[in-house]
């Protein structure tokens, strides 16, 4: 019996031999990546978000928006041409939790700040058959109504310090009145609006 056979006929030995093939190949993948400063260093320009567009983030959490919007353009010329420059690591250092996404019912929003104006986003967002006739989205027009209070902004800018993210005691000290009495629909545009924007090369 060659040693092939006597592989396939243990299944013990088999179990062992797959363990240690998967383990080897995590190693030789995840390995280079951990030391890898590309990963962990913010690109150029990043700083961490405002007191809004980090209110914002949460309402775009909250409603789902990730469920159907990824945050990340693969490196394939199909993606970098309808949506820019693929995505780099350290745009996204300062994201808890992260935003990739993997499935497209809208499109995806990495680059998405800036393309469009705050009427355009309001327009959608209330209503998004106004601007895209086609579209599947569901309207959100109580954000236009829900007010803000950032009682609890300066406890999520503490948390995420203790996370690595660099905000400084006049970031959260000013939090609250730079989000109190606000609508929910003017943080989440700021969010949007600020995507992507420090790597904006279209292929």
């Amino acid at each position: 019996m060659s040693s092939h056979e006597k592989i396939e006929k243990s299944v013990p030995l088999l179990i062992v031999l797959v363990i240690v093939a998967i383990s080897f190949g995590t190693l030789v993948e995840l390995v280079p990546m951990i030391f890898s400063k590309k990963l962990s260093e913010p690109v150029d320009g990043l700083k961490p978000y405002t007191a809004m567009a980090l209110e914002g983030r949460d309402i775009y959490i909250r409603e789902g928006c990730n469920n159907c919007h990824s945050q990340m353009i693969r490196p394939l010329r199909a993606e970098t041409e309808r949506y820019g420059h693929y995505s780099v690591a350290g745009e996204s250092v300062y994201d808890h939790p992260f935003l990739f996404g993997s499935k497209r019912t809208g499109p995806d929003l990495a680059r998405v700040g800036q393309r469009y104006s705050d009427a355009w986003h309001r327009a959608h967002l209330y209503n998004p058959r106004d601007v895209v006739p086609e579209s599947n989205m569901p309207a959100y027009p109580y954000l236009f109504a829900n007010d803000l209070n950032g009682e609890l902004t300066p406890v999520k800018m503490n948390t995420l310090k203790k996370l690595g993210v660099p905000y400084t005691e006049a970031d959260i000290a000013g939090a609250t009145s730079a989000v109190a009495g606000k609508k929910e629909i003017d943080a989440l545009v700021v969010y949007l609006q600020q995507l992507g924007t420090l790597i904006q090369t279209r292929r």
